[in-house]
């Protein structure tokens, strides 16, 4: 049974509809990746999980029993952990002190009235080291850079020990070693048999280390598989990846006034010129034996 499934969810604000009957899941022990275009729901997705918004239709499960209903505090006791795509760093305070009031946070009343005092240093640094921020740990968390605060947000996550890490486009800011790192650690973190459930943009990191993927595109999942079954899909390739292949010629009157809806999305991160376009599975073996 997956860690995390989500059940026909529907989200509409008004006469918008955000979500459209998502249906995915994440396993334990597996990084699954949820990408697609800017507005395509992604985030909304995130905050139904987390129970920041409660869906017009469908059911949340985490770990076999049903959390639609359930608070945000609820959830992450019960093993959630979510990091933001916008940073919600404590400004005024060390790198060390956030990851502090984070684990202080998650201990709870029980723990302070039983005078077990604040969360130990070592136990603060060793998450900042695992994370590959240890050398800010004194720096105040409104000084340091994107990147970092990015790892300073999942430091702050971990130390709730979750089974489910929600992280929002946790890469955004990391240069290319650092987003080398990070997709090790992500590795490391599922082989300890924590699900994780990402939104990125960055798609050399998703192809490179999520185990399946689930792609939205206006509040629908359009495909779900493993990057290679993902990356072959002819509807993914047209809404988000940003290239149509080679064998379907373009009707005339697409992106035409008259049929809008037809238009391929023009707002998304194209694919670098030496990236190697995976073919449909089945197809044979890929050029120069790549796997």
């Amino acid at each position: 049974m997956p860690l995390l499934e989500v059940d026909h969810v529907v989200v509409q604000f008004g006469g918008v509809t955000a979500v459209n009957e998502a249906c995915f899941a994440a396993e334990a022990g597996r990084v699954t990746g949820l990408i697609g275009p800017n507005g395509a729901g992604k985030t909304t997705c995130f905050n139904v999980i987390s129970g920041l918004q409660k869906p017009t239709r469908g059911a949340v499960r985490f770990d076999g029993r049903k959390v639609t209903s359930v608070p945000v505090h609820r959830r992450s006791k019960r093993g959630m952990g979510r990091t933001f795509q916008r940073l919600e760093a404590f400004g005024s305070l060390s790198v060390r002190d956030n990851v502090r009031v984070a684990a202080d946070i998650h201990r709870g009343v029980l723990g302070a009235v039983r005078g077990l005092g604040s969360s130990s240093r070592g136990g603060v640094d060793a998450l900042l080291e695992r994370v590959g921020i240890a050398a800010y740990a004194d720096e105040r968390a409104d000084s340091i850079p994107t990147g970092t605060a990015r790892l300073l947000e999942l430091a702050r996550c971990l130390a709730g020990d979750p089974k489910l890490l929600l992280l929002d486009e946790p890469s955004s800011g990391l240069d290319e070693t650092e987003t080398d790192d990070f997709g090790d650690l992500l590795r490391d973190l599922a082989a300890e048999g924590r699900a994780i459930l990402m939104v990125e943009h960055d798609m050399d990191l998703v192809m490179g280390v999520c185990d399946e993927i689930h792609v939205l595109d206006f509040g629908s999942v359009i495909a779900s598989g493993t990057p290679q079954e993902v990356r072959g899909d002819a509807a993914v390739q047209k809404a988000y990846l940003g290239y149509a292949p080679e064998d379907e010629a373009e009707p005339a009157h697409v992106g035409s006034a008259e049929h809008p809806a037809e238009s391929t999305r023009t707002d998304l991160p194209v694919l670098s010129d030496d990236t190697t376009v995976l073919p449909p599975v089945g197809a044979g073996p890929l050029p120069g034996g790549a796997r």
